[in-house]
């Protein structure tokens, strides 16, 4: 039932907060004289301005509740009415230009009700605005309605005095039922919604959490919506409960509603043409634009949203794009990319560096008796063309899935692996470390790719970029460990008295016995009755032993390079690789994360100001810890314990390294070279002069000539190293 009340005149533009409300406070507009501050000045207008007001065609139900600074000039205040309290900033007879739009400064065709306008700003066309504070030099031109509630909270998920509970603004991430929902705020971290939506067992944790959200924000009622210093609005419909930060540019949007924009002159956010957003955070260095729709998100900085894309119930990381497609109920982490039309995101954790193929259908839960499914992905996860995955599903880092319909439950343990659904010979088929094997180019191009996209104006947290790290070394140890396993139990036979692990180790590393003669299968992969076959198992388990080698002898050389190894006795390198895990794009030991879990629940940490922090000290320690790890993974994967490492086993071990480099070096050059000597690649072309014309030589590729110049730089570092 629509319910349109009837007051008198002379109350509009009062009463914004009721007298209950305003109890504890001096009068209603306390909450925005302290939005506002104590620095400006305002006076009553003289009857002089009074009359020319009038004369110009403006209106006020109470001309003494119109304030003003000096200088003032009444002719640039025009067919405008005003109602409550309004507080107009000093004027210039000046006029504000932004790219081709030149408006003269001050008030004209508006109707104002209990605002403040900041000083030599211009206002245009506004048909109704109502409970706002604008700052200095703003533009707002052609706007139907900018409104403000008493219990405006900005996009955060709080509540405000005598709210019931079911008021409150939930995001429901990474699962469709709410099992993982967590409260949005402005400056949650992707660390921060991982913590949240994890550790559901620990109810005193998940209160906790909760606890020091509501307290970071206040619960009084009464403030306004405010559009800071610099900001142009224009040609848009409904702006309602908002917090608008300095040089924001908003353009044509639709609807505007209980959302937080941060922007800066470093990093300026724009919104443009028909976008929908309701309930959401927007970082620093944004872009939503034509036909976005945005309800309960939070969106980092320096992230896209563009072309009609949907994004609901989701947190999306820092430096990502989504267009066309529509995302819900989804965890982001950095650097995730989804822009084909025909893609589809749902109820899932992608822990970054991601790419969306188009006709990728990720988590549709139609498959399952309820909507309370879930899909996990470690960085780099790669779903190709038309791809349909069941859950519930887990992917190690760099998974590549090939075109088709996984209709089982998946959990694949191996990173760096191509999983291909054989469905003509009901089988799923997985070649472990297929992007060492087979796309160096790419794989190896990802660090420079997303370091070189990363925009943050502040990087205070670690984002891990490399391919090579503790997360995915990790990995390819459980992953060698895996395909020992599943190599053994292929051939019972041979030394039976030997464990399956032992045995398959051996065989792996016998290049004189023949894998080939018989499938290697994997268990607990695919939840079904199909055979999960292992092709390429020696190429990769070499493989990624050279690759665990060569990240810690890198490591090593570094060391030496800076003397930091002198400083510490071989003994001070840890014996046991560290568990890292993928918080929000920073790899964290989880040691460290059990404490902060610890530290939360005790109120040894108890603002989220402190949680930050341990994020920003932890980044500190990364490298150094980075370091640790790396060496612990060359003593294990080398079998010598570090007090064993002398001066032979050094050199070896960087001139394996340095092998290794130029190995990596002339993998990535073979295949992007296949791109050139497939002869199909000619089909569209009259010759190869017109090929190079159009995708450039293959000798004069950037990427390759940053590896070339790479390896230089790193034989002469092994040199200087070895020399000593």
């Amino acid at each position: 039932m629509t319910f349109i009340s009837k007051e008198p005149l002379h109350a509009l533009g009062y009463g914004f907060i009721t007298e209950k409300e305003v109890s504890g406070l001096t009068n209603e507009y306390d909450m925005r004289n302290q939005q506002l501050g104590t620095d400006k000045e305002f006076r009553q207008l003289t009857a002089q301005e009074i009359q020319q007001l009038t004369n110009q065609l403006n209106y006020s139900s109470d001309w003494s509740k119109v304030w003003v600074s000096e200088p003032f000039f009444p002719e640039q205040i025009q067919h405008s009415k005003f109602y409550g309290l309004v507080r107009i900033g000093a004027m210039e007879q000046t006029y504000l230009s932004y790219r081709d739009l030149r408006l003269p400064t001050g008030i004209y065709n508006s109707t104002i009700v209990s605002s403040d306008i900041g000083a030599c700003s211009a206002i245009h066309h506004v048909r109704y605005m109502a409970h706002f504070i604008i700052g200095e030099q703003v533009l707002l031109s052609n706007i139907n309605e900018m409104e403000t509630s008493n219990n405006a909270k900005f996009g955060n998920g709080i509540l405000k005095e005598g709210e019931s509970p079911d008021k409150r603004i939930w995001m429901e991430l990474c699962n469709e039922n709410g099992g993982r929902s967590v409260v949005p705020f402005d400056g949650m971290q992707a660390a921060d919604v991982y913590l949240w939506s994890r550790h559901r067992e620990d109810s005193i944790f998940q209160n906790r959490l909760l606890e020091i959200t509501d307290r970071h924000f206040s619960t009084q009622r009464g403030y306004y919506s405010t559009l800071a210093d610099n900001v142009v609005l224009k040609n848009s419909n409904t702006i309602k409960d908002v917090k608008i930060g300095p040089y924001a540019y908003i353009k044509g949007v639709n609807k505007l509603k209980n959302v937080t924009v941060n922007s800066s002159k470093e990093a300026f956010t724009q919104i443009g043409e028909g976008c929908e957003i309701v309930n959401g955070i927007i970082g620093y260095g944004c872009r939503v634009f034509y036909g976005v729709k945005a309800v309960r998100f939070i969106l980092s900085s320096h992230s896209q949203l563009k072309y009609g894309a949907r994004l609901i119930n989701s947190f999306l990381g820092d430096n990502s794009t989504i267009s066309c497609c529509e995302v819900l109920n989804s965890l982001l982490f950095p650097s995730h990319e989804q822009h084909h039309n025909n893609s589809f995101l749902c109820a899932a954790l992608i822990k970054g560096q991601s790419n969306m193929a188009a006709g990728a259908t990720i988590g549709s839960n139609h498959n399952s008796r309820a909507a309370d499914g879930e899909i996990i992905a470690g960085r780099g996860f790669w779903p190709g063309l038309c791809v349909s995955i069941k859950h519930n599903s887990k992917f190690a880092s760099y998974t590549l899935l090939v075109k088709g319909d996984f209709l089982h439950e998946l959990d694949i343990r191996i990173p760096f692996s191509l999983v291909s659904n054989e469905a003509d010979k009901n089988r799923l088929l997985i070649v472990p470390g297929y992007w060492f094997l087979y796309n160096m180019y790419a794989l190896m191009r990802n660090t420079t790719k997303f370091n070189d996209r990363d925009k943050r104006t502040l990087k205070n947290q670690y984002l891990e970029y490399d391919v090579l790290a503790p997360d995915t070394v990790n990995e390819m140890f459980d992953a060698l460990h895996e395909i020992e396993m599943a190599v053994g139990q292929a051939w019972p036979e041979i030394e039976p008295e030997a464990t399956a692990q032992i045995r398959g180790r051996r065989l792996l590393m016998d290049p004189n016995f023949d894998l080939n003669q018989r499938e290697v299968y994997l268990t607990n992969t695919e939840f079904s009755n199909r055979k999960v076959v292992v092709v390429k198992a020696r190429a990769c388990y070499h493989t990624f032993k050279r690759m665990i080698h060569y990240y810690g002898a890198v490591h090593l050389a570094d060391c030496l390079e800076k003397d930091t190894c002198g400083t510490s006795a071989p003994s001070a390198i840890p014996e046991q690789r560290e568990q890292f895990e993928n918080v929000g794009g920073q790899l964290i030991p989880q040691k460290h994360i059990k404490t902060l879990i610890e530290d939360i629940k005790t109120q040894k940490i108890d603002s989220w100001t402190e949680v930050h922090e341990r994020y920003h000290t932890w980044s500190k320690l990364y490298p150094k810890s980075k370091i640790d790890h790396a060496l612990a993974s060359l003593a294990q994967i080398t079998e010598t314990s570090p007090a064993d490492w002398d001066t032979d086993f050094i050199n070896h071990t960087l001139a394996q390294s340095l092998d290794t480099k130029k190995w990596i070096y002339s993998e990535i050059k073979k295949s992007r070279g296949k791109d050139y000597e497939n002869p199909f690649r000619m089909l569209t072309y009259n010759s190869k002069e017109e090929m190079e014309k159009v995708v450039g030589k293959l000798e004069e590729n950037s990427f390759l000539i940053k590896q070339q110049a790479e390896f230089t730089c790193y034989e002469e570092k092994i040199a200087k190293i070895t020399t000593k």
